[in-house]
């Protein structure tokens, strides 16, 4: 088996756009291939050269690009990639046969809608709480986790929280004052399907 075998679906809801996102695991392999519900190959990885023998490859992850939902509808995005087991296929460089599959869902969490910081917003230099609302729609879904990511300039701070979770807290240690800081808040559903919300361009206070 694969170590890791992840199929999902990363909607933005700020920027309006979908995309099919996949990560894989395993030991020294020299050969992927995901299969669609039909056996239909989407994908198929080889290692060349020096990376086929004797190192291989390892973790694997790919992101499809995201066309704007004003040229493909998230309906079309459904049909080109419909809902169901897809087959993840690989072979080791010692000849071995991998397998894995996961389970496409249209499960995918409502936009998380932040509370703070709001746009505009003047935030403590020393720190700030990002908060937002719990995601309960579509009806069923289950988050399993909350990821936090704050930008600064060249710079990032990401957190994952638990699906309890409505606020979390940024540490004066990252922050520059008087600085134009953005990010985003994602909620995960247990398909790994995931939402995207962007966070409100906001400045930190000057000292």
């Amino acid at each position: 088996m694969f170590e890791q075998h992840d199929l999902y679906i990363e909607y933005n809801a700020t920027d309006g756009d979908a995309g099919l996102q996949l990560a894989t695991d395993a030991e020294d392999w020299k050969r992927f291939k995901l299969l669609d519900t039909n056996g239909e190959l989407l994908i198929d990885v080889h290692a060349r050269g020096r990376l086929r023998r004797p190192f291989g490859l390892s973790e694997l992850f790919l992101e499809a690009s995201e066309p704007p939902f004003t040229r493909v509808p998230f309906r079309t995005f459904k049909k080109r990639f419909p809902e169901g087991r897809y087959r993840f296929r690989g072979v080791a460089s010692n000849g071995r046969r991998l397998v894995g599959s996961d389970r496409l869902s249209f499960v995918v969490p409502a936009a998380p809608s932040v509370t703070f910081p709001t746009k505009g917003a003047l935030v403590d230099p020393d720190g700030f709480k990002v908060t937002w609302e719990p995601v309960t729609r579509p009806a069923g879904v289950k988050i399993v986790t909350y990821q936090v990511i704050v930008n600064q300039g060249g710079r990032e701070l990401s957190m994952y929280l638990p699906p309890s979770a409505t606020s979390a807290t940024v540490p004066g240690e990252f922050l520059e004052p008087g600085t134009t800081t953005g990010g985003e808040l994602l909620a995960r559903e247990k398909s790994g399907n995931q939402t995207i919300t962007a966070l409100p361009s906001f400045r930190t206070k000057s000292r």
